[in-house]
């Protein structure tokens, strides 16, 4: 089978590349002619790991294409899959302009059967716009369907969710399409992964739901870890305890400075507008965005009360990515927290393992180091904020001959307090006492 995947970003490169992976001939597009004259020579324009080992072995097996022009993606496809991204408007929407472009320009091509798929994120609704989108452009009476088969991919992990995915959802209202999005998925039968077969709309509510429930559960342990804080539990016991329960899980039961990435903030903003369109009040949704704003907010006052006055303070820190093992640093409360701090006057030290070139165009002022060491040199204060397996090992007491200061800000409660204040840090945490 052929399929063509539209957008080779994060969510469709890796959807091309495993599908090729499969053993299914793919066609990607994009229409940035650079990044795609740099795909076809196997070069992945961002940082996730293994990767680009998989576009290249699929490339050279003949199964993974790349190309400026959809009309050889649908031409030569039964299935495309429509990955481009849909940011937040002002008003926390979802921006549908590239999802609707991709829409009229697979119709203008289309001259047999097809099956439309998307996998953007898309505000519930969208599968039946798009089935007016197509219908109206089409240059010849042919059928086709509209297919929502929404993404689960963490960043940093996305080849292992494709392979290995907790469960595949399909919305679509033909058993046609049904028919050939399972074949598509036919490899993922053999580890019996569970299959939802459901209508579009409620396919496309599905990815939201999901990441609203994932965003409480951050949201939820981060006000217990506040609480924790003033009357001296922790919160690390506290979350163990609670994800023990079966009901419950250990999960996103992790005190930090708050959730950040692509998904997580966008996709509650986009909900909440989906709900107040229809007039519903999603009233816990709110809370979950509002909390994770406080909690940054929180971390910030944490250091200002520890330090004190921050004009002139050197602070260094580690990570700027919001999560390991990416190079995404949007919605970064990294950057949040750089941010807020050059505004106060500090001067920063920062490193991260993949996120510096990516830092380096919303902060091209701050000193990007080499490594951990290099960042801690002449610093008033250490500050882990991305919890990189690197930085769970440092040695500390080399960070303590570099520092000129003794705070060590361990906003993702990777070492043993007394360890460190053994070392002769003041040592603070998150929701530990």
């Amino acid at each position: 089978m052929n399929i063509g995947v539209v957008g080779a970003g994060y969510v469709g490169l890796i959807t091309g590349a495993c599908f090729a992976e499969f053993g299914i001939n793919v066609t990607c597009v994009d229409n940035d002619e650079k990044k795609v004259k740099a795909l076809r020579k196997g070069t992945v324009p961002f940082y996730e790991p293994g990767l680009e080992e998989l576009v290249q072995r699929n490339i050279k097996a003949g199964r993974l294409h790349f190309t400026k022009n959809i009309a050889d993606a649908v031409n030569s496809s039964l299935a495309i899959f429509i990955a481009v991204g849909t940011p937040p408007l002002g008003d926390g929407s979802a921006d549908m302009r590239y999802v609707e472009d991709v829409a009229r320009e697979i119709a203008k091509h289309i001259n047999n059967y097809k099956v439309i798929v998307t996998k953007s994120t898309v505000p519930v609704g969208t599968g039946e716009k798009l089935k007016q989108i197509v219908s109206k452009n089409l240059r010849e009476n042919v059928d086709f369907d509209i297919v929502s088969n929404p993404e689960f991919l963490r960043e940093g992990a996305g080849i292992e969710d494709f392979m290995r995915p907790n469960r595949v959802v399909i919305g679509a209202s033909s058993a046609q399409a049904v028919a050939i999005m399972k074949d598509l998925y036919r490899p993922l039968y053999l580890i019996e992964t569970p299959f939802i077969i459901t209508d579009v709309k409620t396919a496309e509510l599905i990815k939201y739901a999901s990441n609203a429930f994932l965003a409480t559960k951050v949201s939820f342990i981060n006000e217990i870890s506040s609480l924790c804080e003033a009357v001296g539990a922790d919160v690390q016991v506290v979350a163990k305890a609670m994800g023990l329960d079966h009901r419950i899980g250990p999960k996103f039961l992790h005190a930090g400075p708050g959730y950040g990435g692509s998904c997580f903030p966008k996709d509650i903003r986009a909900l909440i507008n989906i709900a107040k369109e229809k007039d519903v009040e999603l009233e816990i949704v709110k809370a979950v965005r509002n909390a994770n704003e406080r909690q940054k907010e929180r971390m910030l006052r944490k250091i200002k009360d520890a330090i004190g006055a921050l004009k002139g303070k050197t602070i260094c820190i580690l990570g700027l990515s919001f999560k390991p093992n990416t190079n995404d640093t949007r919605e970064s409360p990294s950057l949040y927290i750089i941010d807020k701090l050059l505004n106060q006057g500090a001067k920063i030290r920062a490193y991260d393992p993949a996120a510096i070139e990516d830092a380096k165009k919303v902060f091209p002022k701050v000193a990007y180091c080499k490594d951990s060491y290099d960042a801690a040199k002449g610093a008033d204060a250490i500050l882990i904020v991305t919890e990189w397996n690197q930085f769970r090992s440092l040695d500390l007491n080399k960070i303590k001959s570099l520092a000129k200061g003794t705070f060590f800000f361990d906003l993702r409660n990777i070492y043993e307090p007394n360890k460190v204040k053994k070392i002769g840090f003041n040592y603070y945490s998150v929701g530990r006492p």
